[in-house]
């Protein structure tokens, strides 16, 4: 990504940073700053002003380990700990604040690894609506012009979506740029509005997205990098979805389904056919709708180091937890608790379903010209290997994402080049899996669209029986979520719309200790995090103490902090 050019003036609506003017010995000097361009260079500059619509694709970097190197994006994505680690899918071994929020323990006062999603939306909706409210004056074609109003239009819609699948209830700020000569204390700039207005008001700005945006972005270097038509519909799908969820309650399955299918008819993207694990390392295929781009050279969070294993000299970050390993199907499309599954508790990875070969390391995984090592006594990879700090406490390490042919050790501006996806093909499908599901019952359609991400090259999972209920579809659309979008930021909203987190978040996050005496091995559960809790209020995220202060305690907190 360009460097940021240019930061707002304002870090959120609601709290104001001043210039600081320094003196250089006797004189006041009026020195023009290096490191920053001029809002009239900008808005005169059609090269200029396209940068800072580009860098609006970042924010801004609030918290410590937070992006290390370059900007945070939309997701966390490339970072230390992953949002997977705030689920019953990871936990962040040496916590990186996930603890907190695991246990129950976040409040506006600490909302660990969780608090810096409000600052940073509001800031980027300031910066999107000073470019909107200035764009007309930038010489530039009109064709260009729109195309920029349909991506700041997308991004503005991208912020508001994390802010109301954070917080429910969001404050609507409509097309107005706020200055520090503004009068801040009216109440109107701290109401939040329900979920429904929130959602109805978002689709709308990606309606209007996708109406100015291309099908195809046509600087083959941006290809993946910047929104597109297909783009503001696929996250159109993804809202509608979660509107329509009994945690939302605030639109229609129909209109769910009918966006991803939207999203589907477009005829433009299709399933990824190389093997799972190469969706995520193959920088440009067919499955991505838009994704992050990494370049070498750009300093960031390199994955390969930070979440291997502990043998590999690396850091055993985000650690699968043995609830997510136990939800994996095996080959034959039986469960390991069915009655008559082929499922063997003596050699419990022979004959998953090959994406878990593909997103987790096990005992006995083959890496990188080696073999993972998790038992104990003697296991390189457990307690009594090298760098034994970083051992998995699940007894797994992440491979998903991963790409083997680049360096753990001093990785820096070298690995974690992959593109970070934030929407891909098998979302839309399983979305509208699910929202044709929950408006007609199991037709042929949502057969159609979970057998396809099931049954593709390098994946070939048997089909979904047929004749199932819609309450026993509802279950198996579930689990794939799970296992085909596991790491990829989805569960922590999926468990919380389903309102099912009390169930997969109360229950402890278990690892796997394997004793080995001889060839044979033992395999007992351990509990790997303590006191992993789940209370009501955690539906949504606190709006941090702060904020609220700055609001002069106009601004409603989110019931039970």
């Amino acid at each position: 990504m360009i460097k940021q050019i240019r930061n707002s003036s304002i870090a959120t609506v609601f709290a104001a940073m001043a210039l600081i003017v320094s003196a250089c010995q006797e004189n006041f000097l009026d020195v023009v700053p290096t490191d920053r361009v001029s809002d009239a260079s900008i808005l005169s500059d059609s090269v200029l002003f396209e940068a800072y619509v580009v860098n609006r694709y970042l924010g801004t970097r609030l918290t410590d380990k937070e992006a290390e190197g370059t900007l945070p994006g939309f997701g966390r994505g490339f970072e230390y700990a992953m949002w997977s680690s705030l689920t019953d899918e990871s936990i962040y071994n040496n916590d990186d604040n996930t603890w907190l929020v695991q246990r129950g323990q976040i409040a506006p006062e600490n909302t660990g690894i969780a608090g810096t999603l409000w600052g940073r939306s509001y800031r980027s909706i300031r910066e999107i609506n000073y470019a909107l409210a200035n764009i007309d004056q930038v010489p530039m074609s009109d064709g260009k012009k729109n195309r920029l109003k349909g991506e700041l239009r997308f991004l503005r819609a991208f912020r508001y979506q994390d802010l109301i699948r954070n917080y429910g209830k969001v404050v609507l700020l409509g097309d107005k740029v706020y200055e520090l000569s503004d009068d801040l204390s009216s109440q109107d700039l701290f109401n939040r509005s329900d979920i429904k207005a929130g959602i109805d008001y978002t689709v709308a700005e990606l309606d209007e997205a996708a109406a100015l945006l291309p099908l195809d972005n046509d600087n083959n270097s941006w290809k993946l990098g910047r929104a597109t038509k297909g783009a503001a519909m696929a996250l159109k799908a993804r809202l509608l979805l979660y509107g329509a969820s009994p945690l939302y309650n605030s639109a229609t399955w129909a209109q769910a389904a009918a966006a991803a299918k939207a999203v589907m008819d477009l005829n433009k993207y299709s399933l990824y056919t190389g093997g799972y694990g190469k969706i995520f390392t193959t920088k440009d295929h067919s499955e991505i709708i838009l994704g992050r781009l990494y370049a070498v050279g750009a300093r960031h969070v390199c994955l390969e180091i930070s979440n291997g294993p502990n043998s590999y000299n690396a850091w055993g970050g985000n650690v699968p937890v043995q609830n997510l390993v136990n939800d994996y199907e095996m080959m034959d499309g039986t469960k390991i608790t069915d009655a008559g599954t082929s499922y063997n508790p003596q050699d419990p990875y022979k004959g998953r379903d090959p994406r878990f070969y593909e997103t987790i390391l096990y005992n006995g995984a083959p890496y990188r010209n080696s073999t993972v090592q998790t038992f104990t006594p003697g296991g390189k990879d457990s307690k009594d290997g090298p760098s034994n700090w970083n051992t998995s406490k699940t007894g797994y390490y992440l491979k998903k994402f991963m790409d083997d042919a680049l360096p753990i050790d001093n990785p820096w501006d070298v690995a974690g080049t992959q593109t970070w996806i934030y929407f891909r093909y098998a979302e839309i499908l399983l979305n509208y899996a699910e929202a044709q599901n929950e408006a007609v019952g199991p037709d042929a359609s949502v057969y159609a669209a979970i057998n396809a991400v099931r049954q593709r090259p390098g994946v070939m999972m048997p089909v979904i029986p047929a004749g199932l209920t819609q309450a026993q579809m509802r279950a198996r659309i579930r689990n794939e979520r799970r296992i085909e979008l596991a790491f990829e930021e989805h569960r922590y909203y999926d468990v919380r719309r389903w309102k099912i987190a009390p169930e997969t978040e109360n229950v402890p996050a278990y690892g796997i200790e394997i004793g080995k005496n001889g060839n044979a091995f033992t395999y007992t559960r351990k509990e790997a995090l303590t006191g992993k809790t789940f209370a009501e209020k955690q539906y949504w995220l606190p709006i941090p103490r702060s904020e609220i202060q700055a609001s002069n305690n106009k601004l409603e907190q989110n019931p039970g902090y």
